[in-house]
């Protein structure tokens, strides 16, 4: 009987890859680090007023299930493929394997830069957030810093958050995996928390601001989106909110070559964890939106919207245990996307798709990590935090580019279905 690791291996190898990695990842902790990157305590929560600041409750009652239904079947297509293709990196080699190696080096690109731009935005959101929830309860007012010593703040912060994460990762599998196995059930917990005491402190009740459209675009939502008299391209705006919060999921299978029984777990993993976070996080958001007790003054608070309405709806301690909480899902967020991005880099080098491949493809003999691919993706997410240091810009940037890299693979995929591609894996939807 051939036990479930030596499969896996034998499944790697027949795809012409060596088991370098530790594989001691179980399907539960493949599906958490899915679900601690998409966390919708972090691009939910961080980017809640790019959606309340373009249509109002609309674009978190209609247009937040709308993206979570798009999102869904890109995860479902994304699974058929890394069902059949479980390895480290996986969008880049599908897209080489079913559209030839042109269409696997500008995945590979576009996922790359997608998810350094991406822990780039979890970081600088995480940052943010501290700042803006905890700070004023500490003294500490970022404003009276002036522009210049904002800006060096931030890039110390994120540079604190972003090498600690790294320096986790470093250290082996079997400390990130705890550390997102916690990060999953976290996220759940502080959500569950968040949506009831908003809903019990509630100062109103209207479910009916959830599908009312209301165009806070230009001075009404605080300049969040440039002023568009068009309320249907305002609501299309907001999609944003979704969409960013709704990615990560390609984790599940850049993590592969680390997980048992990768055929059958990974794809699982994908799709439940784009299906549970478009879920809780729809409720989590729809709770915020019943329970602001102005909808015009809340909107013209923009990126400060979430702060204003919990600093105003629930109890001192209440507010400060929840910041608290949401505070370190989003770290533990940035952590799953470190370990994501630097399986992306490690399988990408070891392609020679990279420069100074021969290094970055190295894996650490003590901890089997990829070390150099571990510190070469935090220093670039620093970088580019530098580069450009605008939350909103960064979160357009890192959704585009990894959307267009979820949905090649699976579009090639198509057209190459029972044609050059004819051997599926167990997660087989059919044509």
């Amino acid at each position: 009987m051939i036990e479930p690791i030596d499969d896996d291996v034998q499944q790697l190898h027949r795809l012409g890859y060596a088991q370098e990695l530790r594989r001691r990842m179980s399907g539960f902790s493949n599906y958490a680090i899915s679900l601690s990157i998409i966390c919708i305590l972090a691009g939910g929560i961080t980017s809640f007023h790019l959606g309340l600041c373009s249509a109002g409750g609309a674009a978190i009652g209609l247009g937040w299930p709308l993206v979570c239904l798009f999102s869904l079947v890109v995860a479902a297509t994304m699974g058929q493929v890394a069902s059949a293709f479980p390895t480290a990196g996986g969008l880049y080699h599908w897209a080489s394997l079913l559209g030839g190696k042109g269409w696997g080096w500008a995945v590979a690109w576009f996922n790359l830069a997608g998810l350094i731009t991406v822990l780039a935005a979890i970081n600088v959101g995480t940052y943010l957030f501290v700042v803006g929830s905890l700070g004023p309860r500490l003294g500490f007012h970022p404003a009276a810093l002036g522009e210049t010593g904002q800006f060096v703040a931030q890039v110390v912060g994120v540079v604190l958050i972003t090498f600690s994460q790294a320096l986790v990762n470093h250290l082996g599998i079997r400390a990130t995996t705890l550390l997102t196995d916690f990060s999953g059930w976290w996220i759940m917990l502080v959500a569950a928390a968040l949506t009831l005491a908003l809903l019990v402190f509630a100062p109103t009740f209207e479910p009916v601001r959830l599908v009312t459209f209301t165009n806070y675009s230009g001075a009404p939502g605080n300049h969040v989106w440039p002023r568009h008299e068009c309320l249907g391209c305002v609501f299309l705006l907001g999609f944003l909110l979704p969409a960013y919060t709704l990615t990560g999921f390609d984790a599940s299978a850049h993590t592969a070559e680390e997980t048992l029984q990768a055929a059958y777990n990974v794809p699982r993993a994908i799709v439940r964890s784009v299906l549970v976070s478009g879920v809780a996080g729809w409720f989590m958001l729809m709770a915020v939106v019943l329970a602001i007790p102005d909808m015009d003054a809340a909107a013209g608070q923009g990126a400060n919207a979430f702060f204003w309405i919990v600093d105003r709806v629930l109890p001192h301690w209440l507010g400060t245990l929840l910041y608290l909480g949401i505070g370190l899902a989003q770290y533990l967020c940035g952590l799953a996307t470190v370990t994501s991005t630097s399986r992306m880099a490690y399988a990408f080098a070891r392609d020679g798709g990279l420069p100074w491949s021969g290094v970055l493809r190295q894996v650490s003999q003590v901890y089997r990590t990829p070390v150099p691919a571990i510190w070469t993706v935090a220093c670039a997410a620093v970088l580019f935090t530098v580069y450009t240091p605008v939350y909103e810009t960064i979160t357009v940037v890192c959704t585009l580019f990894l959307y267009i890299s979820y949905v090649v693979p699976t579009a090639l995929g198509m057209l190459a279905y029972r044609r050059s591609w004819t051997t599926m894996g167990p997660w087989d939807l059919g044509a």
